[in-house]
């Protein structure tokens, strides 16, 4: 059995700012990757592609108020930058 992905590890060298920031970034992609492995087994970012993330953005968030919304769309753009992916996202 592998061991789970640690996604604290992966965000680690693009997480900045205070620490209540990094853990809600943390906290947040980590809610990212369980919506994305339940959905399309998928539970490394590494394998992830740009429809994922939109697909979390369109139906996991969708309904949360604007500034939530909007910090899902930051923890989204931190994962992009790790990815070294060049996407852009709207909320």
């Amino acid at each position: 059995m592998s061991k789970p992905f640690n996604m604290e590890l992966f965000l680690a060298g693009v997480l900045t700012g205070s620490h209540a920031t990094r853990e809600r970034h943390l906290r947040q992609a980590m809610a990212i990757q369980t919506a994305i492995a339940t959905r399309w087994h998928r539970d490394n970012p590494w394998t992830w592609q740009r429809k994922h993330l939109v697909w979390f953005l369109g139906h996991h968030v969708s309904e949360c108020a604007a500034s939530t919304r909007y910090y899902y769309l930051l923890t989204v753009q931190l994962i992009a930058i790790r990815l070294r992916k060049y996407w852009r996202f709207t909320c």
